[in-house]
């Protein structure tokens, strides 16, 4: 069965935010959608920027029949 956008959209994706200390604000990727990189003025308005980028990406990618990686299981370390 072939995934929709829905699909992929409800995956849960790792995103990586970082404060642009140079220019400000904040610059939003997620590390298993190689090139899905965005920023905001604010983390908030970065993170909504987030998930426009993050669907135009996809929606760039099923088009293009380019595969789609699924989100990567990061289990954290254990601590004691």
């Amino acid at each position: 069965m072939n995934k929709t956008l829905n699909d992929y959209m409800e995956m849960s994706y790792r995103m990586e935010i970082i404060e642009d200390k140079d220019e400000g604000g904040f610059v939003v990727s997620y590390p298993d959608l190689p090139g899905c990189i965005t920023c905001g003025e604010t983390r908030e308005r970065a993170m909504n920027n987030a998930a426009d980028a993050k669907r135009a990406w996809l929606e760039a990618a099923l088009e293009d029949g380019i595969e789609i990686p699924e989100p990567v299981l990061r289990i954290p370390p254990f601590e004691k």
